[in-house]
């Protein structure tokens, strides 16, 4: 079902955790479907990102997608981590079960989450770069962290 690229990554996710004053940080998912990722982007004045992590609560999919997203933008300049798609991530990993295309939509989806934040605390725009989703909790009742 799973190809050993996704396994490996599963079992030994690189680049996990956090980084404390990150550039732009990128949340995605919703609780309620049991998804939900982050990714923290260390970007420097030149527009590289130094450093990228993730923390991801989901399915081994969900893990797989997030720890290549980061392998995939991790010393690219900005420019080069917008074009980061799903079908990048998938590629990398030598595919995903079609029941699980939606766990790398959310691995670009929070790449681009955190390039919005960064461009949002630098005042700039990035060529291509639409705002995410308002609230990752949007239509849920409770606004607690999760």
């Amino acid at each position: 079902m799973y190809t050993a690229k996704v396994m490996d990554h599963f079992e030994h996710p690189r680049n996990m955790g956090e980084i404390e004053n990150a550039s732009g940080v990128g949340t995605v998912g919703n609780a309620k479907c049991g998804e939900i990722m982050r990714i923290y982007m260390d970007i420097d004045d030149e527009g590289i990102s130094r450093d990228v992590k993730f923390k991801t609560f989901g399915c081994g999919a969900a893990v797989a997608t997030s720890s290549m997203a980061t392998e995939l933008v991790k010393g690219k300049h900005i420019e080069e981590a917008m074009k980061v798609t799903n079908k990048a991530v998938m590629e990398a990993l030598d595919g995903l079960p079609p029941v699980k295309v939606h766990c790398s939509l959310l691995a670009e989806e929070a790449i681009h989450a955190a390039l919005w934040d960064y461009a949002e605390k630098k005042g700039i725009k990035i060529e291509g770069l639409e705002k995410p989703k308002s609230d990752i909790h949007e239509g849920e009742e409770d606004d607690d962290e999760y």
